[in-house]
C-alpha cells in the first residue's frame, strides 16, 4: 500500500469495513472492531489516522509489533491479519491490519464477542452468537449427515431412488453406476455411509407412514383462507411423507386450489386461461424451501397458503451465513442449509442451477407481467410472497361460484367505469344468455362483489372494490 493510496483510503472515513486509531497505544480499542469486523465481513483497522480521517503516523519497531501480535493472540478462535507498514513522508509510519469474513466465526476477544454496525462494535447478543456458532459446525455438522437411527433401505421408497438416479443419469449430472442396487444408488448419491443411511435419505426417500412416526417435521401444511388474514379457514390440510412426495403434493394442491385467470377473447366463442402464477416459479419457490429449511426443528415443516390477494410459501428455520432478503435479489453464492438435499434436488432436474433459485423466481414473475416475489426472514421462518397483477374472480365466498359466474366477474372487471348489460351480453356471447346473466349478476351483487349504480340507458354494473383489498 502506496501513502496515496493510504490516503485516500482515509478520506473514506470510517465505516463498517474501516477503523481509524491514533496509534497502536489504542490497540485494546482496535481489538474489538477487528473482532467485529471478523464477525462480520471482514475489514481493515489503520493506526496512525486521526478520527476525521487527518494522517498522523507515528514511530513503529519490533517492539510495537510485537505488542501489537500479543493483542490479536487475545482474538478466538485464532486470527492471522495481514500486517502492513506504510512508510510516511515525515518520516513516521502507519499500520495497517487486514482480515477478511472469519470462517472460523463467531470469534471473541478476551471472552465477548462483537458485531459490526456501521463504525460502531457492538457486542454480539446470545442468539447472534449461537447462530454463528451454529454456522461454524455446520460444515461438518448437521442434521442431514447424521446416522439415521433406526432407518435401514427396507424403510425407503426404493422406486424413488431408482427414479432419481435414472433421472440424473438422462441429465448428466451422475455417470451410470452399472448397478441398480439400492443401497449402491445410495452411497452413490452421499447417503449412505459405513453401512448407515443418513437423516438426508430419510427426508427424501422415506416411506410417508414411517415418517409420520418416526420423522414428523417432514411435513407439508396447506391452507386456504378467506380473505386477507388467517381469520378464517376455507381449507386445511397436513400430509407427511418424503420431499419428493411432499413437492408433488404441493403442486397439485397449487393446481387444484388457485383461481385462474380467465377471460373471454372479444369477437371468439371462448375462453382462455392463464395460470395466476407462473408454475415453474412457484416450484422453484417449493425447491428453495425443502432445500434450505432447517429439519431440526421438530415441530417445522413447509407451509402453502393461499390468500384472497396473495400466495405464500414458508419454511421453518432462519437464513445463514450472511444471507439476507435483499442480498438474494443479487447475484450471490449457493450456501444451501441441507447441501446433500439439495444436490439430490439438483440432480433429479427439481432444480435446475446453483444460487439463482429467488433471481429465476423474479425473471419468470417479470416475463409474466407481474410483481417481484417479497421474501420475509422472521418468526424462525423464511417467506416467499406472490402477487397477482390483476383481479382474480374468487371459487367461494358465501358459496361455490360456478365457472359461468366467475367469467362474468372477470368480464365486468375488465371496465374500470362498468359496463351495461346489453354491452356485457355482446362479451358473453356463446357464454350465457342474458337470462343467465341477469341471474348471475342478482346473485353476485347479493354477495356484495359487484353493484348497478345508475338508471336507464346509462346504468351500468361494475366492480365493488374491497376496502382491504
Amino acid at each position: 500500500m502506496t501513502p496515496d493510496q493510504l490516503t485516500a483510503l482515509a478520506a473514506n472515513g470510517e465505516s463498517d469495513t474501516l477503523e481509524f486509531k491514533r496509534s497502536t497505544g489504542e490497540r485494546r480499542e482496535a481489538m474489538h472492531a477487528l473482532c467485529a469486523m471478523l464477525n462480520h465481513r471482514g475489514g481493515r483497522v489503520l493506526f496512525g489516522v486521526a478520527p476525521d480521517g487527518g494522517v498522523l503516523g507515528q514511530q513503529v519497531s519490533d517492539r510495537t509489533l510485537e505488542e501489537l501480535a500479543q493483542e490479536i493472540q487475545s482474538i478466538e478462535p485464532p486470527v492471522f491479519p495481514d500486517v502492513v507498514r506504510v512508510p510516511w513522508p515525515s518520516g513516521a509510519e502507519l499500520v495497517v491490519l487486514t482480515v477478511a469474513q472469519g470462517g472460523g466465526r463467531p470469534y471473541s476477544y478476551k471472552g465477548t464477542a462483537y458485531r459490526r454496525v456501521g463504525n460502531v462494535n457492538a457486542k454480539l447478543s446470545r442468539d447472534e452468537y449461537n447462530r454463528m456458532l451454529l454456522e461454524r459446525l455446520h460444515a461438518d455438522q448437521r442434521w442431514e449427515t447424521e446416522p439415521a437411527t433406526g432407518w435401514t433401505v427396507a424403510d425407503l421408497d426404493t422406486a424413488e431412488v431408482a427414479r432419481t438416479v435414472e433421472e440424473a443419469i438422462r441429465r448428466g449430472r451422475l455417470d451410470d453406476p452399472g448397478t441398480r442396487d439400492p443401497a449402491e444408488l445410495l452411497r452413490g448419491l452421499g447417503l449412505l455411509r459405513n453401512g448407515q443411511l443418513l437423516r438426508a435419505a430419510v427426508a427424501l426417500f422415506g416411506k410417508a407412514e414411517e415418517l409420520e412416526l418416526r420423522s414428523p417435521q417432514c411435513m407439508l401444511r396447506v391452507a386456504r383462507f378467506r380473505g386477507l388474514d388467517r381469520t378464517e379457514f376455507l381449507d386445511n390440510k397436513q400430509f407427511h411423507g418424503n420431499v419428493f412426495q411432499l413437492l408433488s403434493r404441493a403442486e397439485r394442491y397449487l393446481r387444484e386450489s388457485l383461481p385462474v385467470a380467465g377471460r373471454v377473447l372479444p369477437g371468439l366463442f371462448e375462453r382462455v386461461d392463464d395460470p395466476l402464477y407462473p408454475p415453474v416459479a412457484l416450484r422453484e419457490a417449493l425447491a428453495n424451501a425443502f432445500s434450505h429449511r432447517d429439519y431440526s426443528i421438530g415441530g417445522g415443516s413447509v407451509a402453502v397458503a393461499i390468500y384472497d390477494n396473495r400466495l405464500e410459501i414458508t419454511s421453518s428455520g432462519s437464513l445463514h451465513f450472511g444471507l439476507t432478503p435483499e442480498a438474494l435479489f443479487k447475484p450471490h453464492e449457493s450456501l444451501p442449509w441441507n447441501p446433500l438435499i439439495a444436490r439430490v434436488l439438483y440432480r433429479r432436474g427439481v432444480v435446475e442451477s446453483w444460487g439463482r433459485g429467488t433471481l429465476k423466481m423474479a425473471e419468470l414473475l417479470e416475463q409474466a407481467g407481474l410483481p417481484r416475489q417479497d421474501m420475509e426472514d422472521a418468526g424462525g421462518c423464511v417467506t416467499v410472497r406472490f402477487w397477482p397483477l390483476r383481479y382474480v374472480p374468487p371459487q367461494r365466498v358465501a358459496h361455490d361460484l360456478t365457472e359461468r359466474q366467475r367469467i362474468v366477474l372477470a368480464t365486468v372487471e375488465r371496465y374500470s367505469g362498468g359496463l351495461g348489460l346489453r354491452h356485457l351480453r355482446d362479451e358473453l356471447r356463446g357464454v350465457a344468455t342474458e337470462w343467465e346473466i341477469k341471474g348471475d349478476l342478482a346473485l353476485l351483487k347479493s354477495l356484495h362483489l359487484v353493484e348497478h349504480v345508475g338508471w336507464g340507458a346509462s346504468s351500468r354494473w361494475r366492480l365493488v372494490v374491497r376496502q382491504d383489498s
